[in-house]
């Protein structure tokens, strides 16, 4: 089993913090400048990578003008668009990929892409990417599987779209072909997904059924998802970011912004710290605490020989008295000392 998979000098896995990536999409809107505006805002949130979207519109489909080039799908933000004119205004010019790469690393991010078909895989290893996203809808293309896994670099692959069956033949085409470390993303494919269908349950059965880190690709809206998804294992969280919605964009009703985006590495690591280990012992601070739980004290003044009723002593914060479980003994007893209201039951004040 492949407990962690290490990126550059970042280790992902079970044991280690999430690892935060901001996916940039096409969400510069054809401007370098803002492109280089994300970056530095995704640095600034504290995110661990930034990822770009390798492709052409004429690597990625075909200039057709009939309805199978449409998208048909009154739920999609893109219902009735042309494939080819999407793919045109949404793609990262590869001119780009250098110096959006080289200002990422100067900022301390991890910088890396999701190739859609095997010219992007040649391009971007001329820029030594070192690790390489597989995207939900590329998760079956095998000809990309191929050429990704002889790289012999790390993987992250989406598993959106992909059943049991499909997933397992993709990890077999990838561990074939060289790849030995991979990481798989549950992911919904609905562009906004909502929090009913993202199914974080998935992901325990998911690291019981692959012997590989898992993490979420999500889709949703805010960073309620990715926390759940923290809580039940994932090391791995992928979110599309943007400096503003209301600048809009091919991926903007979908993506966060630079505060919730902050907000998301702050939370998922916060979810993570709280995972911990099964423990039923008290912390050492928890120990301090033990004087604030109850116990029996002296509330009314008890004159020696006296009989102790309910009027005498009560259950009562701080815990320096006796158990509370000895409550009922101890009523009826005789009191063998003078003790003031006020005072912590003790046995030694007992006949």
């Amino acid at each position: 089993m492949i407990e962690e998979i290490k990126i550059n000098n970042r280790l992902i896995g079970a044991g280690f913090t999430p690892f935060i990536i901001a996916e940039m999409s096409g969400n510069h809107n054809q401007s370098l400048d803002r492109a280089f505006e994300i970056v530095k805002a995704a640095a600034d949130a504290g995110v661990d990578a930034i990822k770009l979207q390798t492709y052409t519109a004429d690597t990625i489909t075909f200039n057709g003008s009939n309805d199978e080039f449409k998208i048909k799908d009154e739920n999609s933000l893109w219902n009735n668009q042309n494939l080819y004119e999407l793919y045109k205004q949404a793609y990262t010019p590869w001119e780009w990929h250098k110096p959006i790469f080289d200002y990422a690393n100067e900022l301390g991010l991890i910088a890396f892409s999701s190739p859609f078909d095997e010219s992007a895989v040649d391009f971007l290893e001329t820029l030594n990417v070192p690790v390489y996203k597989i995207a939900s809808f590329e998760n079956t293309d095998h000809i990309l599987l191929k050429k990704v896994a002889k790289t012999c670099k790390p993987v992250i692959m989406s598993t959106g779209v992909a059943t049991i069956s499909d997933i397992q033949e993709s990890i077999q085409v990838l561990q074939a072909n060289g790849c030995k470390e991979l990481v798989l993303l549950k992911c919904t494919s609905t562009y906004p997904a909502s929090p009913e269908n993202t199914n974080v349950l998935t992901i325990p059965h998911m690291k019981k059924l692959y012997d590989y880190p898992i993490g979420l690709s999500d889709h949703t809206m805010g960073i309620g998802a990715s926390i759940a998804a923290v809580a039940l294992g994932a090391c791995v969280i992928e979110k599309h970011f943007i400096l503003r919605r209301a600048d809009g964009g091919v991926d903007s009703a979908f993506s966060l912004e630079p505060e919730e985006f902050k907000n998301l590495v702050i939370e998922t690591e916060r979810a993570f710290l709280s995972l911990g280990k099964v423990n039923y012992e008290l912390t050492e601070k928890e120990k301090k605490s033990l004087q604030f739980k109850r116990s029996l004290y002296v509330v009314k003044d008890i004159q020696a020989g006296e009989i102790i009723t309910k009027e005498h002593i009560r259950s009562i914060r701080p815990g320096n008295g006796l158990h509370t479980r000895h409550y009922e003994y101890l009523i009826g007893k005789i009191i063998k000392v003078n003790v003031k209201a006020g005072t912590p039951l003790s046995f030694n004040m007992i006949n």
